[in-house]
């Protein structure tokens, strides 16, 4: 998918995933560096059983199929449908309870800015 050195294509309808063993389902990497990596999930029907996973870096997400409530341990619980974006900091200990088919774009970012 790096078409050019640092330039990276792909498409939201690609067919190339791989099993994704943290969090079950299926990953397509768009890239993956030192500081960001990126990419989409995948959970087909069926997948509902509730996913716990500790956010590695801030994630910031786009749903594009399904929806995901998303319990933060020791603040909110989110709801997101399709076209809702949310952004997530490091360390947060989060539980997914996915509506399936569920299909996200994904952005880890280690680095942060200085706002």
């Amino acid at each position: 998918m790096e078409r050019y050195p640092g330039i990276f294509v792909s498409k939201v309808s690609t067919e190339e995933w791989e099993p994704d063993p943290e969090v079950g389902g299926e990953m397509h990497v768009l890239c993956a560096g030192l500081e960001v990596e990126a990419g989409l999930s995948r959970f087909p029907p069926g997948g509902d059983q509730p996913i716990r996973w500790t956010l590695p870096a801030r994630e910031t997400l786009l749903v594009l199929e399904g929806h995901a409530r998303i319990e933060i341990a020791g603040g909110p619980t989110l709801g997101l449908g399709a076209g809702d974006m949310a952004s997530l900091p490091k360390g947060a200990e989060t539980t997914w309870h996915l509506t399936t088919p569920f299909k996200e774009f994904w952005v880890l970012a280690e680095r942060q800015a200085d706002i």
